[in-house]
């Protein structure tokens, strides 16, 4: 948003990440004692936003999960679970995702819907950074930058129309 954030301090700047940035990691990091829903409605809380029901109600039903959201994580299977990881990013409505190996612990049918639902993101206007090792999601980006020991090895853009996923 054109701030340099240089000379901010830790708590703007983490204002900014809650904010402007939503985090997928590839362990969820869900909290165990709170239902989907409740994880979902987490970042809201830093900033006492607790208007956000009706939002984090509207993204359960983006993903299928609506009848899922009084389950704890442990009731929830992996792919579920990461659903819900994806959707608490989005409840501050960010700009951009960052997404740690989402797909990295699922199986490829999770992988896949996972996949999709950052696809239909990205299409409603949403910036999505995601690192993986896996080939096939790579392939699917709009832009692939390759690392090596930590330095940019190829910078690659592709086709607009390409959509593995859809």
């Amino acid at each position: 948003n054109q701030k340099n954030i240089t000379s901010l301090s830790e708590n703007d700047i983490a204002t900014i990440r809650n904010q402007y940035i939503g985090f997928v990691f590839q362990f969820h990091h869900l909290l165990p004692e709170f239902t989907a829903k409740e994880n979902i409605l987490i970042p809201t809380l830093i900033h006492e936003d607790v208007n956000k029901s009706h939002d984090a109600d509207t993204l359960l039903e983006f993903v299928g999960l609506t009848e899922r959201q009084s389950h704890l994580p442990s009731q929830l299977s992996g792919g579920e679970r990461l659903r819900i990881a994806v959707l608490r990013a989005m409840i501050n409505k960010p700009k951009v995702i960052l997404a740690d190996e989402p797909t990295g612990n699922l199986d490829s049918k999770s992988g896949v819907e996972i996949m999709k639902i950052l696809d239909k993101l990205h299409s409603s206007g949403n910036t999505i950074i995601l690192v993986t090792h896996e080939e096939y999601i790579a392939d699917h980006a709009d832009r692939t930058i390759h690392l090596f020991d930590g330095k940019i090895k190829e910078d690659i853009t592709t086709a607009k129309n390409k959509r593995v996923f859809s």
